[in-house]
C-alpha cells in the first residue's frame, strides 16, 4: 500500500480522531473538524476515515443504517427495540455456537438483536 503524504489538514483530522473517545460517524467527525478548520471538505474526511480502514487503524461498524467509526475492533453487538428505538450495546465472550456455523476463521463480528426493551414492556403492562 503507497504511503499517503501528511498534511496539515490529514493531522488536524488525525488528532480530532484520537481525541474522540468512542465511537463516532464521519458526520460528528466533520463537525467537528469544521470547527477548527472550515477549509477542510467532507470528502478529504471520509477519504482519510477510508485509508484509516484500509490500513486497519479504525474499524467501521453499521449502526442504524449509519456507518459507525472506532479505534476498537472488538466485536461489536446492538439491542435494538422495535418500540422506542434505543440502542443497547452488549458484548458476547463465547462465540462457539458461530464457529460451529462458520467454515473458516473468525476475525470479528457485529450482530443486530431486535426486540421489545424492557421499560417498553413494562409499559405495556400498565
Amino acid at each position: 500500500m503507497k504511503k499517503s503524504r501528511k498534511t496539515k489538514q490529514k493531522e488536524l483530522i488525525q488528532t480530532e480522531i484520537v481525541s474522540l473517545k468512542s465511537f463516532f460517524t464521519a458526520d460528528e467527525l466533520y463537525e467537528n473538524i469544521k470547527k477548527k478548520d472550515a477549509t477542510i471538505g467532507i470528502a478529504t474526511v471520509y477519504r482519510f476515515l477510508k485509508d484509516l480502514r484500509k490500513r486497519k487503524e479504525l474499524h467501521s461498524y453499521v449502526c442504524d443504517r449509519k456507518m459507525i467509526y472506532s479505534h476498537n475492533e472488538d466485536n461489536h453487538c446492538h439491542f435494538i427495540c422495535q418500540k422506542c428505538d434505543v440502542v443497547t450495546h452488549f458484548t458476547i465472550d463465547k462465540i462457539d455456537f458461530l464457529k460451529k456455523q462458520i467454515n473458516g476463521d473468525i476475525c470479528h463480528f457485529q450482530i443486530d438483536v431486535h426486540g421489545i426493551c424492557n421499560d417498553c414492556l413494562e409499559k405495556e403492562k400498565t
